[in-house]
């Protein structure tokens, strides 16, 4: 009977933590259908000082009405309108109206309202007719000692595709509109229309993937070399649906990978790349000729580079695993339980982070600073973590065996003071890629795929170096057909000095017209 009995309770003591495992993944995954992404604990959390203890919060402030009236900004409107170019109208009275009403006597000016309003101009489709002029000589000496006719032809431009009605400002815009704002061909085939242009989303397509194989491959590439020359980048991947890839099922997922330079870098990169698949080799591929530290999540792929990669590991992971956890905890338990502990922790070394960027700490003072007050920090939250004596398959055990699973290369951090402790700065770069993919949901071939990832590398670039994508990817694709073999495509770059002055953010081009259809 005894024996029954303790077998009963072993088995109500199970689904007890087995219906709690369900209800904590419930809440997990209501929250993130229905809740916020925000990973903010709150203002009322409380978070561990530098000694690994929890800080008394300060009592609330006595309640005063008061009317607080806010302090207009002064020189805000003058320096967010400083790089419009600014178009006058003047409204005056006729020279027969400026006597006075009541006397007959000239009135004499006594000053000018000034007001200011944003005019959007439309974009205008034109079509652009370039007649090239032939010469021939009529002098018939001239024909007969060189023994043809003698004909000079004018210098023009060379023509972006042979044939094609495709311009640089048509391609740029076609580009600028997908890729840096997430528009689907479609959509601007049907915008077109309305302008009264007929192009098809297939010529679009072909258009962007010419131009690409013919000449902003030679752009990429040489971004792609210039970020493995660094010695600090960050890695990501997501996944990206092909249609028409060889062998495989139109409901496969292939895999975009994210690779960018670190904050410290002077020539800020991001690189796409698309692989059919999320294996191990192909960051190992890309990543042959780098030597240096590599921030990442916590995929095992890439713990399987070469011996010359230290892989830096994500601190803000590991902290989301608590996060969830603790955002399904009905907030009267929330204090002191597991969850907040953890969060208090790694808490506490991003506060020490953003105290390091406010003094302004050179990378040798963060990282003697680092030692000093971060790693005891760590220390005490693995030996934490590693006594919590949670289930394995518990949410709280999941949590603490992500990062005992990751102490190496979250413990890395502290080799460098130029590492940074999250991979959230590639996550940034993943987003735009993301957002577009919500849009535009697929592509359609290979070859799609492998232009957007050069058209996604060339736009975020641009984008990181202070440039205009639209402006920028219009000077490439002006420049590059007329370009000779050998000629130094460095000073192309997006972060070359030698870039025209229009092709930056806050500098307006001289030419063209720019509207909701973007520069023709």
């Amino acid at each position: 009977m005894e024996e029954a009995n303790a077998k009963k309770d072993e088995t109500i003591a199970k689904l007890e933590a087995l219906v709690q495992w369900y209800e904590i993944q419930f809440k997990i995954m209501k929250r993130r259908q229905f809740g916020t992404s925000s990973e903010i604990t709150g203002p009322d959390f409380r978070q561990l000082n530098m000694l690994g203890e929890v800080a008394a919060m300060p009592p609330p402030p006595e309640t005063v009405e008061a009317t607080v009236k806010r302090k207009k900004r002064i020189g805000k409107r003058e320096e967010d309108l400083a790089n419009l170019p600014v178009i006058r109208e003047d409204f005056e009275l006729p020279e027969n109206g400026r006597d006075c009403p009541k006397c007959g006597q000239p009135m004499a000016g006594i000053g000018v309202d000034i007001r200011h309003r944003i005019e959007i101009i439309p974009a205008q489709a034109v079509l652009k007719e370039e007649a090239i002029h032939s010469y021939k000589c009529e002098n018939i000496g001239c024909a007969e000692e060189e023994g043809k006719q003698i004909i000079v032809t004018a210098d023009a431009p060379n023509p972006l595709i042979s044939g094609s009605l495709a311009s640089p400002s048509l391609v740029a815009h076609i580009a600028y509109q997908k890729y840096s704002n997430g528009m689907p061909l479609y959509r601007l085939e049907s915008g077109f229309k309305h302008d009264g242009v007929n192009i098809s989303r297939q010529n679009m397509a072909n258009w962007v993937i010419k131009c690409v194989q013919m000449y902003l491959i030679a752009i990429y590439l040489k971004m792609a070399d210039c970020l493995l020359s660094e010695k600090y980048l960050h890695a990501d991947e997501t996944t990206v649906q092909v249609l028409h890839e060889p062998n495989r099922r139109a409901q496969t997922k292939s895999y975009e990978w994210i690779y960018r330079t670190s904050g410290g870098a002077k020539r800020k990169i991001v690189i796409y790349i698309y692989k059919e698949t999320r294996e191990w080799k192909h960051p190992q591929e890309f990543l042959k000729p780098f030597k240096g530290f590599l921030h990442t999540d916590g995929y095992e792929g890439y713990h399987s580079l070469h011996d010359g990669v230290i892989v830096v590991g994500c601190w803000a992971h590991a902290r989301r695993e608590w996060e969830k956890i603790w955002k399904t905890i009905p907030e009267s338990k929330r204090e002191g339980s597991d969850a907040e502990t953890g969060l208090q922790y790694i808490n506490a070394l991003f506060k020490l982070e953003r105290d390091f960027t406010k003094l302004k700490l050179t990378p040798a003072q963060r990282y003697k600073a680092r030692l000093e007050k971060s790693k005891p920090i760590a220390d005490a939250y693995f030996a934490w973590a590693r006594n919590l004596g949670a289930l394995p398959k518990s949410p709280l055990g999941r949590a603490a065996d992500y990062s005992l699973n990751q102490r190496e290369y979250l413990e890395n951090v502290f080799l460098d003071g130029n590492l940074e402790l999250s991979n959230n700065r590639c996550e940034r770069s993943v987003k735009p890629f993301v957002m577009g993919r919500k849009a535009w949901l697929f592509s359609n071939t290979p070859d799609g795929a492998e232009a957007s990832s050069v058209m996604y590398s060339i736009f975020e670039t641009a984008k990181e170096n202070g440039l205009h994508p639209l402006y920028y990817m219009k000077f490439l694709l002006d420049t590059l057909p007329n370009m000779k073999t050998g000629d130094n495509i460095d000073v192309l770059l997006p972060w070359s000095d030698s870039l025209p002055d229009w092709c930056r953010s806050k500098a307006m081009p001289n030419h063209g017209v720019i509207g909701h259809q973007g520069l023709v």
